[in-house]
């Protein structure tokens, strides 16, 4: 039964991502603000998935919108000088630890939304550089770039982010090439707006350039020293882009990647250890005057039909409570095969009709088609108010020289069962891509190798997953094993777990953020909790299935649904929560003893 269901739903699949941008527009409903507020006072910040890792709300009590840097300012100030926490959010609150919310005070707290803070492009043609102010959205800033002839050349891959909020955070697309994937490294100016002194007015503003040592802190703040008003960012002259995907067999990819980044500017890869396929995308620049007007419009960013976003939910639900690990793989193969007969989302006009697919930078460097439409049918897969999609996604940052290794570690816990990780092709598999190394103290400090990879998560934070423990490892292995670095906006809190000593200068970061703000009005229990990477003192029952604690006790697993704490199957100083049928059985897995 499950086959024709999966197969019906994997045509789904490719109607709506196949169907062109223009369709899915007039019938697309954007994502609702982040924040929201009632009538009777009080505010709520959800992320952009509608839950926070921990599933307990942020609240504050009011939101301020500026529209003027010197607006800001004075929201600085009065802050500053009534004592509150203040944190910074934007338009798309796309940051999956809970980094923006001010404090468990609500009553001594203000959210400052840069939503607003959104009028000022200044492009400079003559010396190819941009002035922004923070809370431009991505997309607006690269179309302002290119009607100048210009280009951003580094860009994250989902367009939903503003300028203040991406270069935070360490947003990244995927090079070695120049300065790399990272727009941070292409910050070569910075407004920041810091708590002074009463004889100051409560706050001032800043301007940190090139040579300024405290640009290499503000870069990727984590919105921890102050508030981001303008951002100064290094253009180049337009090109194009030509891009194919080479969907083949995964044999020895881990190691030919450094040769596939050196050999290709923008290059990733896809893994889908599931299929073992593993897609190459073979991503360089080309003139201006070679033929294309291709767009890449990534079909898991596309608008999907409510019902369909709903039903692909369900299945996938009923999989996991069935615990019908072929019923997954079944959906995984239809995936697969959709996105490789799209193209994975590029088109050549208004659909695919084969490789190269050749376009401007601006079109083929990020995309996020859900965000811009008005209607009721359609969304963002993953948008709270639907019950569509909802998943964990864990990116680490590894080391050039460690990542073959963790994908050959991941090789043999894959072929144990191969079935097993068919819950992570249902989704986009792993994704691998490249940055190199940077001068910013919460930056990479050698070249290196990002991960991301999303899966299932519960509707209750009480649920188990099928195939808990094999995630657990995984994750375990790429963090502790291997010694990655977790992305600051994304993953589960473990993944942050003695996060300060992966960072060479992180001492400095400490010492900026002491002179700039030391009061810690823009700090919080929660940025402190990923900042300095503690793990709970108290650990809770169940701790362990939403990635709060590592397992140490059964307890921390879930007992009563035969989820038991331990040791991983490859990894084995990994305590996961591991599945058993019967106690009887809980020395044997796959048949290996452990």
């Amino acid at each position: 039964m499950h086959t024709t269901w999966n197969w019906l739903l994997g045509v789904l699949h490719l109607v709506t991502w196949g169907s062109s941008s223009t369709l899915l527009t007039i019938y697309a409903m954007p994502p609702q603000s982040p924040v929201q507020c009632n009538t009777t006072g009080g505010c709520t910040l959800y992320s952009s998935y509608g839950v926070w890792g921990d599933r307990k709300d942020c609240h504050a009590p009011n939101v301020t919108y500026p529209t003027t840097e010197q607006e800001l300012r004075s929201v600085v100030a009065y802050a500053n000088q009534n004592k509150l926490k203040v944190k910074v959010v934007t338009k798309f609150s796309h940051t999956i630890p809970k980094l923006a919310c001010p404090t468990s005070n609500s009553e001594a707290s203000l959210l400052i939304s840069t939503e607003k803070y959104n009028s000022n492009i200044v492009v400079d043609k003559d010396n190819m550089v941009v002035t922004v102010d923070a809370g431009v959205g991505l997309r607006e800033l690269i179309d302002k770039v290119e009607e100048a002839g210009l280009t951003l050349v580094a860009a994250p891959y989902w367009e939903g982010v503003s300028v203040g909020g991406l270069i935070s955070t360490g947003a990244h697309g995927s090079s070695w090439w120049g300065k790399g994937g990272a727009v941070h490294d292409y910050v070569i100016g910075l407004s920041l707006i810091v708590p002074a002194r009463p004889s100051e007015g409560y706050a001032k503003i800043i301007r940190l350039e090139a040579q300024d040592p405290l640009l290499n802190a503000a870069k990727v703040s984590l919105g921890l020293l102050g508030v981001i008003s303008k951002v100064k960012l290094s253009l180049e002259r337009g090109f194009k882009r030509s891009v194919t995907y080479n969907f083949t067999n995964d044999a020895h990819f881990e190691d030919v990647f450094m040769d596939h980044a050196k050999k290709y500017e923008f290059a990733d890869i896809t893994w889908y250890p599931s299929k073992n396929t593993a897609v190459y995308r073979y991503d360089e620049r080309v003139l201006l005057n070679v033929s294309g007007n291709g767009v890449y419009d990534f079909i898991g960013f596309q608008s999907n039909l409510i019902l369909i976003s709903k039903s692909i939910r369900a299945t996938e639900k009923t999989f996991e409570n069935t615990r019908d690990v072929k019923g997954k793989c079944t959906l995984a193969t239809t995936t697969v095969a959709a996105k490789k007969l799209v193209g994975n989302g590029l088109k050549n006009g208004l659909i695919f009709t084969g490789y190269p697919v050749i376009g401007q930078q601006g079109k083929m460097q990020t995309s996020g088609s859900c965000l811009y439409s008005s209607s009721s049918f359609s969304t963002c897969a993953w948008d709270p108010r639907i019950n569509g999609l909802f998943f964990y996604e864990t990116t680490a940052i590894f080391p050039a020289p460690k990542f073959g290794e963790f994908i050959r570690d991941v090789k043999k816990l894959r072929d144990l069962n191969p079935e097993n990780f068919c819950g992570v092709d249902v989704y986009n598999g792993f994704l691998i891509r490249f940055i190199k190394a940077s001068g910013a103290y919460l930056g990479q400090s050698e070249d290196s190798v990002v991960v991301d990879f999303n899966y299932y998560r519960a509707s209750e934070a009480s649920t188990p997953r099928l195939n808990q423990g094999v995630w657990e490892e995984v994750e375990q292995m790429a963090f502790f094993k291997y010694g990655a670095k977790p992305h600051w906006a994304k993953n589960r809190n473990l993944a942050f777990l003695d996060v300060q000593h992966k960072y060479p200068n992180f001492n400095r970061f400490i010492a900026a953020r002491k002179q700039l703000d030391p009061q810690n009005m823009f700090s919080s229990e929660w940025s402190d909790e990923i900042l300095f990477g503690k793990e709970a003192a108290n650990k809770g029952d169940g701790c362990a299935l939403e990635g709060q604690c590592i397992c140490s006790e059964d307890r921390h697993c879930s007992p009563e649904n035969g989820y038991f704490c331990k040791q991983g199957l490859v990894y084995k100083e990994a305590r996961v929560c591991r599945y058993l049928q019967s106690l009887s059985d809980n020395e044997y897995f796959y048949g290996i003893r452990y």
